[in-house]
């Protein structure tokens, strides 16, 4: 049987040639498509594909948010994220939200097939410097350890948050943000406050220049 996928990426151009390499293969065939982090969400809950694969830098929700409301709904889901960031903490990242590999577009013609037959395998794929940064963190952690400390700080900005932080960048009212989220407006604006607290900002523009810094949306 072949093995089902979602596509998501905000460029149509990236979907189609991403989409040419995993239909000409006997074994893989894309049956949904997707332009962003949400919309990747809603297809994937109707045709329940076996493998997702989610560009990160997409608009309403990046690719690891999607990917941890996916591994959240259904378990079952393998996921693949797909990236031009050859970036150590967006690979960290990618696999606390449940991806099983993390490949680079740079060489998507030549890995992500095998990423796709090792995710269906339940292996994970992991490109060079990944490896490199795995080994690299186990190192720093085994350090820490024997010097009594916690290791990895923990995140600043819960999940939802995160959300929020990324809509109200991009722009959307709070009246849109609760809409998206299912959530009351007086909700998001407790959110929003909680986000200026946390992180020491002033304003939305403050919150959106946190929001590129932390590559939740682009510049």
């Amino acid at each position: 049987m072949k093995t089902r996928i979602l596509l998501a990426d905000d460029h149509a151009l990236v979907r189609r040639g991403v989409r040419l390499i995993l239909d000409n293969e006997p074994d893989l065939t894309v049956v949904a498509e997707a332009g962003d982090g949400a919309e990747a969400v809603a297809k994937a809950r109707a045709e329940q594909p076996d493998l997702a694969i989610l560009d990160i830098a997409m608009p309403r929700l990046t690719g690891l948010q999607a990917a941890r409301e996916l591994s959240k709904l259904l378990p079952d889901l393998r996921i693949l994220i797909l990236t031009m960031y050859d970036n150590e903490q967006y690979f960290f990242e990618a696999l606390k939200s449940g991806a099983s590999g993390y490949v680079l577009k740079s060489v998507a013609d030549r890995d992500l097939v095998e990423a796709c037959r090792a995710a269906m395998r339940g292996e994970p794929f992991l490109y060079p410097g990944a490896v490199n940064s795995l080994i690299r963190n186990y190192l720093d952690h085994a350090k820490d350890a024997r010097g009594g400390q916690s290791g990895v700080p923990a995140r600043a900005i819960t999940d939802r948050e995160e959300e929020i932080l990324k809509l109200v960048a991009e722009g959307h009212s709070s009246k849109e943000i609760a809409d998206m989220l299912f959530i009351s407006i007086k909700t998001v604006e407790r959110h929003r406050a909680n986000l200026l607290q946390k992180l020491g900002l002033k304003d939305r523009l403050e919150l959106t220049r946190y929001a590129i810094r932390a590559g939740l949306i682009e510049p």
